[in-house]
C-alpha cells in the first residue's frame, strides 16, 4: 500500500505497478486519477490507527509512506511494530524535515555547509535580532507547514511581519512557536532525491523545480509549477562535492546520533559562490520532483525500496536513463490562492506523455478538478528541448475549464546549458 493522495503518490504507484510480483496495490486515500492504477481506500494519510487496521485486515506485505505528516507522526514505527515492512524513515529520523531547528543544529554540529542562522522561541529576541542582519533574510517556522512556512523577507518590516505572523498570530499553529532566521543565499537551486538505508546513499537524477506561480519566476510561492531533470547546474564536480561534503556526512551524522535515516532523503541545495549549501532537507520524495525523476529510473522501484528497508542498498544496482524529463503542472486558475473546483477533465488516450493526477476526483464516471495543482504532465525524451516540447504538446491537448500553467518551465535550465 502507498500512503498519500497526490501527484507524487501517483508517480510512485505507476512505478510500483511495473513489478510483476505486485498483484494488489492500494493507495490511502489516493484520488480519482490514482484509482485507475490502484485500489483507493478513503483513509486519510494521517489516520494512523485506520491505516494500521487496514494493513492488518488486508495482509499488506509492504507499505510506502510518502507524505511528511504521517512520517513525522510515526507511521513507519507503528507499521513496523506490527510486522509490516515499510519504505520511509521512522519518526526520530523524519525530524530532519519536521524540525527546521533540529536540521540546522545537526548541520552545525557536523560541519555540513548551510546558511548562517539563529533560532528563537521568544518573539522579542527574534525582532531584536532582525535589526542586526542584512536584508533580504529568511524566516522559517520550525515545524511542518504544508510547504508554506518559509518567508523570504526583502525588508526589515517584511521580516518583522513574518515573525509576528508565526509567533504572535500562530499562522502555522505550533509549527511557528519556534523559528529560524537565516542568511539569504544566492545561486542556482538544485533538488537531489536519494535512496539511503542508513549506511549507503545513492543519489537519484538531479532536478530543477519552479516554485513561483507566475512566468519569469514571479508571483506567489507554490508547491511547484513544474520540474525538469537533470539539472544542468549539477555537474560531475558539484555532484562529487555534494557527496563528500553533504550527502555522506548527513547520513553518517544521523546514524551516529542514533537516528539512522532509511527511505528517500531529499536535499534542497543552493549552489553559492562558496560551493553547494543545504537550504532544506525533506524526509520523503519531493513533489513534483518525483514526477520527473522516477520515469528516468530503469531499475525496478520496489526492488530498490526493499533493499533500503533491509539495509542492503550497497548490493542493489540502481540505474537511471541518460534521457531528459520535463513535468508541467496544470493548476486551477487562482492557485495558490482561491480557486474553483468541479470542472470536467479531458485527457486524450494517445498522448506521448505520462499524466500524474494530483487534485482530481471521480464523479459520475468522469474525472473532475478538486485541488489547486490538478495534473502533472511529464514527458521523457533524448534531451531537454525535446522533453519540454513533448510535455507542452500534451498539455495543449488536455482540457479543463480555468486551467492554468506556466509556459516557461525549463527556460532557466536551457539557458544554463547554453552557457
Amino acid at each position: 500500500m502507498v500512503i498519500g493522495g497526490g501527484g507524487r503518490e501517483h508517480a510512485i504507484v505507476k512505478k510500483l505497478k511495473e513489478n510483476q510480483s505486485v498483484t494488489e496495490l492500494y493507495c490511502l486515500p489516493g484520488n480519482g486519477g490514482i484509482a485507475r492504477d490502484a485500489i483507493c481506500v478513503g483513509i486519510a494519510a494521517v489516520d494512523l490507527d485506520g491505516i494500521l487496521a487496514f494493513a492488518k485486515e488486508n495482509k499488506i506485505d509492504y507499505a510506502v509512506v510518502a507524505p511528511d505528516d504521517p512520517l513525522a507522526l510515526g507511521a513507519v514505527d507503528l507499521l513496523e511494530k506490527a510486522g509490516i515492512p515499510c519504505f520511509g524513515p521512522r519518526k526520530d529520523a523524519a525530524v530532519i524535515e519536521a524540525s527546521k531547528v533540529f536540521a540546522k543544529e545537526l548541520m552545525k554540529r557536523h560541519g555540513i555547509p548551510t546558511a548562517r542562522y539563529e533560532t528563537f522561541d521568544d518573539m522579542a529576541a527574534a525582532l531584536a535580532y532582525l535589526k542586526t542582519v542584512p536584508m533580504p533574510t529568511v524566516v522559517k517556522a520550525d515545524g511542518l507547514a504544508l510547504g508554506k512556512g518559509v518567508i523570504i523577507a526583502q525588508t526589515l518590516p517584511e521580516a518583522e511581519a513574518a515573525v509576528r505572523a508565526m509567533m504572535a498570530d500562530h499562522r502555522f499553529g505550533k509549527s511557528g512557536e519556534r523559528i529560524v532566521v537565516e542568511e539569504f543565499l544566492e545561486g542556482p537551486e538544485i533538488s537531489v532525491l536519494s535512496f539511503t538505508d542508513g549506511k549507503t546513499i545513492i543519489p537519484m537524477i538531479s532536478s530543477m523545480d519552479h516554485k513561483r506561480a507566475g512566468e519569469g519566476d514571479t508571483g506567489l510561492n507554490t508547491g511547484g509549477m513544474g520540474t525538469v531533470a537533470p539539472n544542468p547546474y549539477y555537474t560531475p564536480d558539484v555532484a562529487q562535492r555534494c557527496m563528500e561534503e553533504i550527502f555522506l556526512p548527513t547520513v553518517r551524522s544521523m546514524a551516529d546520533e542514533g537516528r539512522p535515516f532509511k527511505g528517500c532523503l531529499y536535499f534542497g541545495l543552493m549552489l553559492t559562490k562558496d560551493g553547494p549549501k543545504v537550504i532544506e532537507y525533506n524526509c520523503r520524495f519531493g513533489d513534483p520532483e518525483t514526477q520527473v525523476v522516477l520515469p528516468l529510473l530503469k531499475t525496478d522501484l520496489l526492488t530498490v525500496m526493499q533493499a533500503v528497508t533491509e539495509e542492503r542498498l550497497a548490493d542493489c544496482p540502481v540505474v537511471f536513463s541518460d534521457a531528459a524529463s520535463a513535468c508541467v503542472i496544470m493548476a486551477s486558475q487562482g492557485y495558490p490562492g482561491a480557486y474553483e473546483k468541479g470542472y470536467s477533465i479531458t485527457i486524450p488516450a494517445d498522448l506521448e506523455a505520462e499524466v500524474y493526477v494530483a487534485g482530481a476526483k471521480e464523479k459520475d464516471g468522469r474525472l473532475v478538478t478538486s485541488g489547486g495543482r490538478v495534473l502533472g504532465v511529464t514527458a521523457v525524451a533524448e534531451d531537454l528541448p525535446a522533453a519540454l516540447a513533448r510535455a507542452y504538446e500534451a498539455v495543449d491537448r488536455i482540457h479543463f475549464d480555468h486551467a492554468y500553467f506556466r509556459r516557461d518551465i525549463g527556460k532557466r535550465a536551457l539557458a544554463a546549458k547554453e552557457n
